[in-house]
This record gives C-alpha cells, structure tokens and sequence, in this order.
C-alpha cells in the first residue's frame, strides 16, 4: 500500500473542552453505522477511537475529508466544527501518533494506561465487522507490544493517576468524614468500576450506593464488592439522599439536571462521562460543587513528576517498534514481485519438459521444496539489493540448480 494513504484525524482534550469532545463521542451503534458507510466511500481498512479524552478515526483513503465525512455523519457535532479544531496526521506521522496514544503519552494524564483497553476494544471491534487487514493488523499488533513494553520496563503509567484516581484525589481534599457519606455511583463500565474499587481501597469506604440501566450488572459488581445497588428507577430518591454522586455511564445525553438539585442540601457532582452526563448549568448552584473530567485532569502530584522523568526511556522503546514495523511494511512491496515469481517456478514446475531435463517423478518432493527455497533467498536478496530483473534470474537459476541435485 502507498503510506501516504493513511490518515489518523481526530479531536482532543488538548484544543477542546468535554462539551466539544461530547459532540463527536461514537457510541457502538454509531461506529458500527459507519464502518457500514465506510464501503461508499471503497475504505477497507478503518478504527475509530472514542474515550472521554479524545475521538479519533483512523483508515486508509484517497483523502482525509472521506474519512471526516464518514466520521461526522454519525455525530451530534457538525462536519464544519470538526474541521476547525481537528488534527490531520498522514504516513509515518500518524503511525507515530497511534504508538504515542497507545503509550499514555497523549494522554490527559500522563501515562494513563486505560488508553491500552480502550484501542483493543475498538479494534476488534472493526476486525469482527471485517475491517482490520493486513496494514491495521500487523500495526495494532505492534503498537500494543510497544505499550506492553513501555509498561513492564518503565514507570511511565507508575502510581495510582488516572481520571478515576484524581476523583478519589478530589474528594480526599474536599470531603471530611468521608465513611459516613453517602456516595451514589451510577455506572458499571470499566471507569465506574475502576473508581467504584479505587473509593473502597483508597477511602477505606463502602457506603456506596451502585446504579445502571440494566440491572443485572449493577447487581454482580455490588456483590463482587460488597456493597448496596438499587433499581435504576429510583434515581430521584437516591439523589436526593446522596452526599456525593459519581456519573460514569455511556449516555448521549446528560441524565441528571440543574432542577434534580434545586431544593437539595450541599452536594459533590463528578461527571466521568463523555459527551457529559450531568448538566454543565447545575454547577450555578451555590450549594453543589461539580466536577468534570477536564476539572481531575489538572491535578498533579509527585506522581505526575515521576511520569514525565519516564517519557524518554518510553519514546526510546516506540522507535524501536517503529522501526520494526517500518521494516516489514518495507519488505511488503515486493510481495507482488515475490507472488509473480512464485507463479513462474511453479509453471515450470508443472511443466513436463522441465522435469524430462531437469528432475523425474521421483524427485517432485525435492523440486517443490526447491521452490520455496528460491523464493525465499529471492525474497532475502529483494530486501538487501533490490534488483527485481537480476533477483529473477537468480531465482530461476536456484531453482534449476537445487532441483537438479
């Protein structure tokens, strides 16, 4: 494939707030329309990546404006708004930038390794819908052993930060007596757990209150950990009676309003969601304190500090990856060359005069494996010298040559 036909396009938290990042959050209906779509426009190859930091499609196409109009035709935000505060990455550029995401080193929190879970997710997800060839697979294969090493042989994703650990941060400095509040979580996904574990371990509390649409999942993770759930359909009550409500759901659209908290008593609101799930108007409230994403993400610590210490060792490590992946997309040019002359020996290893002069029947076996032989030192000598007229002849002539002994 032409490198210059790959394209990584996306928003993120770096020019853009969690309202902007809402607008063009893919849900898996959304990304499943697309991929869809994306046989309109002959894109074969595609991964869309969408967490609360950031929304970035990734494929290969004669343009980056097909992959931004198959993107923005699935989102609330328009096509216009995304143009203006997009990035555009192409070739090794945006092949660099998938290895640095991967990293955490893109990341709102340095270092943060959910990142890793988020892109397995999304791309097997574009593999089940047929999605994922050869480029993506062997380049996803590579970025995520790149992040494997970066994790076991440095201290880039050391500690205890990530977006649901700086929510436990918040409510440490902002929270007395914290064993006897009443804390309302609502959502089961991997960030609802993270934070619903990181309350328990960190805050030395159980005096929580689990909630999800379906309840079912509420139900297996409250037991899991040890603490209560309830029906969905008693939110109101629950709000109500809550000193701190934690959101972390998948919802398009916020789920709790200024007016829930109107008559209520002093409250702390985290939204971990993106596009947001509590109304941005309810922090007017005098009496409620709420937080955002955005908000955890600027609190820093000596954690922080150790992170950044880590960031050249990590980049050290993607160029060595990067430089193995460069190498087999390299060594993927001449697969035509190498199929065609395939084919050739293969011709004249079916052909009746060939064998009359250079083998007999009982040597079919050893002509066949002298095939393979030639092809792979041809395919050995396309790499360190290319001279496809010469590495022809050459082939031929091993051919003849092995089979002949």
């Amino acid at each position: 494939m032409n490198l210059s036909n790959f394209f990584a396009i996306g928003i993120n938290y770096k020019k853009n707030d969690a309202s902007v990042r809402g607008q063009f959050a893919i849900s898996s209906e959304q990304y499943a329309a697309i991929l869809q779509k994306a046989v309109d426009y002959s894109i074969k190859e595609l991964v869309i990546l969408s967490t609360c930091n950031r929304t970035e499609i990734y494929g290969i196409a004669q343009q980056p404006t097909d992959l931004i109009h198959l993107l923005c035709s699935e989102t609330i935000g328009s096509e216009e708004l995304f143009m203006e505060r997009c990035y555009i990455k192409q070739g090794e550029e945006a092949i660099h930038h998938i290895f640095t995401v991967s990293a955490g080193l893109d990341s709102q929190i340095l270092g943060d390794y959910e990142i890793v879970g988020q892109m397995k997710l999304a791309v097997k997800f574009a593999k089940e819908k047929g999605f994922v060839g050869s480029f993506l697979e062997r380049l996803f294969n590579t970025v995520l052993q790149s992040s494997k090493i970066i994790k076991n042989q440095t201290a880039l994703s050391g500690g205890t930060v990530s977006v649901s650990f700086a929510a436990i941060q918040y409510l440490r400095e902002h929270l007395l007596d914290i064993p006897n509040k009443n804390i309302l979580l609502i959502g089961t996904g991997k960030i609802g757990k993270n934070t619903c574990k990181n309350l328990i371990d960190y805050l030395n509390t159980t005096n929580i209150t689990l909630i999800n649409r379906t309840n079912e999942k509420a139900v297996e993770l409250a037991n899991e950990l040890g603490i209560g759930t309830a029906n969905f359909h008693h939110l109101p009550t629950l709000v109500n009676n809550a000193d701190v409500i934690i959101v972390a759901t998948n919802s398009e659209t916020p789920i709790l309003f200024k007016e829930n908290f109107e008559q209520s008593g002093k409250k702390i609101l985290i939204d971990l969601s993106i596009p947001n799930n509590i109304d941005p108007n309810t922090a007017q409230l005098p009496h409620i304190a709420l937080v955002n994403v955005d908000d955890l993400a600027k609190i820093n610590d000596a954690t922080l500090q150790m992170r950044k210490a880590e960031v050249p060792k990590a980049l050290t490590i993607i160029q060595e990856f990067e430089a193995e992946f460069t190498e087999w997309l390299d060594s993927r040019k001449f697969v035509p060359v190498i199929k065609a002359v395939k084919k050739k020996l293969e011709d004249m290893n079916n052909c009746e005069m060939f064998h009359a002069v250079y083998a007999t029947k009982q040597h079919q076996t050893t002509t066949d494996e002298a095939l393979q032989k030639a092809v792979k030192n041809m395919a050995i000598k396309l790499r360190t010298q290319y001279q496809p007229g010469c590495n022809f002849i050459e082939a031929i002539n091993d051919f003849i040559t092995i089979s002949s002994n």
